[in-house]
């Protein structure tokens, strides 16, 4: 079974958040990127990715993905802080 990551991209610091889920981050990141992919980050101009997190198990990033979609803002942000306090754009460390 195939590996997967989740993610949370945003259109500026503590903007709009996106979480998401996938098996090839760069392209789905890319895609989100340039308006080819979800309809939201397209409508809120959502282009910056600033989380990621590796999941061996496809399954696993699926359920992890839940679970964050399920957590507070302040929860999201304050993870997002931990790993990545500048809100800086990771799209060029992944692609």
């Amino acid at each position: 079974m195939r590996g997967g990551w989740t993610y949370m991209m945003t259109n500026r610091p503590n903007g709009i958040l996106y979480v998401g889920v996938t098996a090839y981050l760069a392209q789905r990141v890319d895609q989100n990127r340039t308006g080819k992919g979800s309809a939201f980050c397209r409508r809120y101009g959502i282009d910056k990715l600033v989380l990621a997190e590796p999941h061996e198990l496809i399954t696993d990033a699926i359920a992890r993905e839940k679970a964050l979609k399920a957590w507070k803002r302040a929860w999201k942000v304050r993870l997002i802080e931990e790993t990545n306090p500048e809100w800086l754009d990771l799209f060029d460390l992944i692609a």
